[in-house]
């Protein structure tokens, strides 16, 4: 029988203050005095025996806003296994290869012969690296995955595997005739209230399950709570209470994963540093870490956290861009973990300056070092490109740059602010950069703001404030050339890594007459 959506949700979490719910505001303002400036905070909601009692998001992100989940997607993906084993559609002893007999290799090894839904879901396929490369270049990412070798024992090693976490997806999609995102509807999204969301999908139309999805900070902050109270929702066991202990154990070991030894340190040295130090090295559970301080977290790329914590009762939710994901979790524990009290409290003064602190909260738009070229007044000709571009143009102003790229079928024009963000809708290829390249590409709200670096340089940073990653375009001009290059964040902080796939467009200044034709 289908299962119907509920007809009548709350959209919100209750609200509270810190001090109702035991919490000392001092700290929570100590926290983040502690993260600004060393760690880009995009949102932030504390909840507290399931009342929001702190939010923030730092402007030009916003609470309205779907926020690219990156990694935190596995844990969803994890949940809809969850659900079909709870209906039994299929086991977590299954063997892979029995669900997509068409897509196996002609040569079946003993280790994929002895793969399992259960090793998906906690990391242990036993394949050496992260395949997820060399996976989606393929259009039949199953097939795809099947031919990459497994070299251990699954089950025997930890390894973080985005492609495994699209293999359940599969599954999913496979034995219950439905995306997860559908799946998922009546199960999940549509008793918690979760309205806006997106999952984006490989070529063979399956959600890619390990990253993709894109949901309000406030949703993922009803997922976790729904772990927190152990899969119960308004009154309703959605999902077994086994299922969630289970999920959010330690089913694997990450003790050995990525361990570097400092000098003059042996492995096992190493080990138990790491077992005291980081919250990578705790056990895994199904597409779930476990934390220090016996809690446990759904985590993404570049600081994506939602944290739970059942001992004191309460969930936050970090979205950010930093490459220092464990330093950010520290300033939690260091923080917000002592801050938590049995009891209600009686009024903070710094409960005021608190609720200013999170109403201010914003990533400053860039500041102008000198004045500009008034060949930003000008329209040019590009060289033939990767991109397709035909013509850039740029019109600025005292306060605004409007920035266009012409192709064969459209424009792309972006306004900018000068020492202010300004939004735009922007649909133009390569724009931004996956962090995982697949196909898929959709129009993305981003907040743009330009400052001059010089007299011949304009830079524009472009944030895509639905996702935790942003681009500078940079403009250099020279006589009557411009030169127009594309960097993401993402590229820059690989240190070398990676490299921009987006080509450095050349253009030559177009005369009166061909412009105005």
């Amino acid at each position: 029988m289908a299962i119907q959506p509920e007809p009548h949700t709350v959209e919100a979490l209750p609200r509270s203050t810190p001090e109702a719910q035991g919490v000392n505001a001092a700290a929570i303002l100590r926290f983040l005095s502690a993260v600004r400036g060393r760690y880009e905070l995009h949102s932030f909601l504390f909840v507290r025996r399931g009342h929001v009692i702190a939010e923030g998001w730092s402007a030009p992100y916003r609470r309205d806003a779907v926020q690219l989940l990156n990694s935190i997607s596995k844990s969803f993906t994890a949940t809809a296994v969850g659900f079909a084993v709870a209906e039994g559609r299929f086991a977590v002893g299954d063997r892979v290869l029995d669900f997509f007999p068409r897509q196996a290799p002609e040569h079946v090894s003993a280790h994929l012969q002895a793969l399992t839904v259960e090793h998906l879901l906690t990391m242990s396929v036993g394949q050496t690296g992260n395949p997820s490369e060399l996976v989606v270049r393929e259009r039949d990412w199953v097939k795809a995955f099947f031919a990459v070798p497994i070299e251990h024992a699954p089950g025997s090693t930890f390894a973080y595997n985005n492609v495994a976490t699209y293999m359940l997806s599969a599954i999913v999609q496979k034995v219950c005739g439905q995306r997860l995102i559908d799946y998922l509807e009546p199960r999940l999204f549509g008793p918690l209230g979760i309205r806006r969301k997106h999952w984006e999908s490989c070529p063979a139309g399956i959600n890619v399950g390990g990253w993709g999805l894109s949901l309000t900070s406030e949703s993922i902050a009803k997922f976790g709570q729904l772990h927190l109270q152990r899969g119960t929702w308004q009154g309703r066991q959605l999902l077994p209470r086994s299922w969630i202990e289970r999920a959010s154990s330690a089913v694997q070991s990450s003790s050995a994963w990525n361990v570097v030894a400092q000098e003059g340190e042996s492995l096992e040295q190493a080990l138990a540093r790491l077992k005291v130090s980081s919250d990578w090295h705790q056990g895994y559970g199904y597409q779930l870490w476990r934390c220090r301080h016996d809690a446990y977290r759904a985590d993404g790329a570049y600081g994506q956290f939602c944290v739970v914590l059942p001992d004191q009762e309460a969930v936050i939710v970090m979205t950010s861009h930093t490459v220092n994901m464990q330093g950010l979790l520290d300033e939690v524990w260091e923080h917000l973990l002592p801050a938590l009290h049995d009891r209600a409290l009686p009024r903070d003064p710094a409960s005021v300056p608190l609720q200013h602190a999170l109403a201010s909260m914003a990533v400053p738009a860039p500041v102008s070092q000198g004045r500009g070229s008034s060949l930003a007044q000008a329209s040019f000709t590009l060289d033939s490109n990767t991109l397709g571009a035909l013509r850039a143009s740029l019109r600025v102003s005292d306060d605004v740059c409007v920035f266009k790229l012409e192709f064969t079928k459209h424009t792309a024009e972006v306004q900018c602010g000068f020492g202010r963000w300004i939004d735009n809708v922007l649909d133009m290829p390569g724009t931004p950069p996956k962090f995982i390249a697949q196909g898929e590409r959709r129009p993305l709200g981003v907040a743009a703001a330009a400052f001059w670096e010089g007299a011949q340089t304009l830079k524009m940073q472009w944030r895509y404030y639905e996702t935790p990653n942003h681009d500078v375009v940079t403009c250099r001009f020279d006589a009557d050339a411009v030169t127009i290059e594309f960097m993401s964040d993402t590229i820059a902080l690989s240190k070398g890594l990676w490299s921009e796939a987006r080509p450095t467009l050349q253009g030559r200044r177009m005369s009166a007459s061909a412009e105005a034709s």
